[in-house]
């Protein structure tokens, strides 16, 4: 198949849903020649900051002359950004020539692999071949039954944890942090942010149970510039730089300065114009840090608000959060099938105290808030992100994915 077909029959992968477990991804990288045993791995989960902290390992890494591996997701335009080898996509045909392997691989299995699973053992088939010296590896959803967790990494690194996906992570943050534990082996050395008490607990008696050391980050990093905006980021950059020491890579603190100062990471208040922010902040936890940069950028500017959900998070209470520092909404529907109506999100916007709550699809909603004065904030959803930036760059819609 050629990389349109391929891609095709990955997406229709995206009928299996989530399935939480390892045995397909380990079949699937045995059929593959083991590319994971080739590999020295990163391995972050946490609930915000994931991208943040491994683009920014990535990026101290490729400073320091390493051939770095990166693998994220979910993608904002191309699903080629989720495997990412010294910054560069994988290319399209190494996509159908590494898929149509795995797919053969699993053809006629009682038990199919999902979308996650595939595009996973994917990156680690092209990160062996490409000779790769050290992979940041971002887990998926949680940790334990993860597709990531297949692999024996160099350092696990846990981001700060909050309530997400508790549909499948568990109903309080001590089951959420106990899924997200599950990354830290026996003997691998594992750095944490600052948690609450719970998580911290979780994390705690993970580490003690492998058994491990865990090292919690205590401080910001405060050695320079960053290339990301919002004081949180100090706190993820930290975090980045201590995984590195605990994984034994020795980075000169020059060289580290000038992997933070120069990373690029899109939709993490990204000001694509100086009065257009995009930001994929789609839970609590993560929309406070993205209010809290706001007031650091803009002081008490109100902005244009450009918001849509999934219909798993929590909309009414981001809402309220985003309603300090925006008067006016727009909402429109999130791409893809778990996108909330904006019928739905009405009710919870006017709830919110907003001045003004219209509805109106992506492409008119942008243009009307790009024609007026004063800046406009895109937020609530990775996915509405993505496609507001292929809108801006005049890609075609990305499709819409499974994580």
């Amino acid at each position: 198949m050629n990389y349109r077909d391929t891609l095709a029959w990955l997406y229709g992968r995206q009928t299996f849903g989530i399935k939480p477990g390892l045995e397909n991804t380990q079949r699937l990288l045995a059929a593959c020649g083991q590319p994971q045993e080739k590999l020295r791995f990163l391995h972050v989960a946490g609930t915000n900051g994931k991208g943040s902290t491994c683009v920014m390992m990535d990026s101290i890494l490729r400073a320091a002359g390493h051939r770095t591996a990166l693998y994220t997701s979910p993608h904002l335009v191309d699903f080629r950004e989720r495997i990412r080898v010294d910054g560069k996509m994988i290319p399209k045909s190494s996509v159908a020539e590494g898929l149509g392997l795995l797919r053969d691989a699993s053809d006629g299995w009682e038990q199919l692999p999902t979308f996650f699973e595939l595009a996973t053992v994917l990156a680690a088939w092209w990160f062996a071949k490409e000779a790769s010296e050290f992979v940041v590896w971002e887990t998926g959803m949680g940790g334990r039954m993860d597709a990531t967790n297949a692999v024996t990494p160099e350092v696990s690194v846990i981001t700060p944890i909050g309530m997400d996906h508790q549909m499948w992570l568990g109903k309080t943050l001590k089951e959420i942090a106990g899924e997200k534990a599950g990354i830290i082996k026996a003997g691998i050395p594992a750095v944490s942010a600052p948690q609450g008490a719970d998580a911290a607990d979780a994390l705690v008696a993970r580490a003690a149970a492998a058994p491990t050391m865990i090292t919690f980050v205590e401080r910001p990093w405060t050695d320079g510039s960053i290339g990301l905006a919002g004081s949180h980021q100090r706190w993820n950059a930290a975090l980045a730089c201590e995984a590195l020491r605990a994984a034994g890579i020795v980075v000169k603190k020059t060289t580290e300065q000038e992997g933070l100062r120069n990373l690029v990471w899109p939709a993490r208040f990204q000001r694509v114009e100086p009065d257009l922010v995009i930001d994929g902040a789609h839970n609590p936890e993560a929309v406070a840090a993205l209010v809290a940069t706001w007031r650091e950028v803009f002081g008490g500017t109100k902005a244009r608000l450009i918001f849509g959900a999934l219909r798993d998070k929590d909309a009414a209470l981001i809402l309220r959060l985003l309603g300090s520092v925006a008067d006016e909404v727009v909402l429109v529907p999130a791409p893809g099938p778990r996108g909330a109506p904006t019928a739905e999100l009405r009710p919870l916007a006017e709830a919110a105290g907003f001045r003004t709550v219209t509805e109106a699809e992506v492409p008119a909603a942008l243009i009307s808030a790009r024609s007026r004065n004063g800046p406009v904030l895109v937020a609530g959803s990775l996915f509405l992100a993505g496609e507001v930036l292929a809108l801006l760059e005049g890609a075609a819609k990305p499709l819409s994915s499974a994580q």
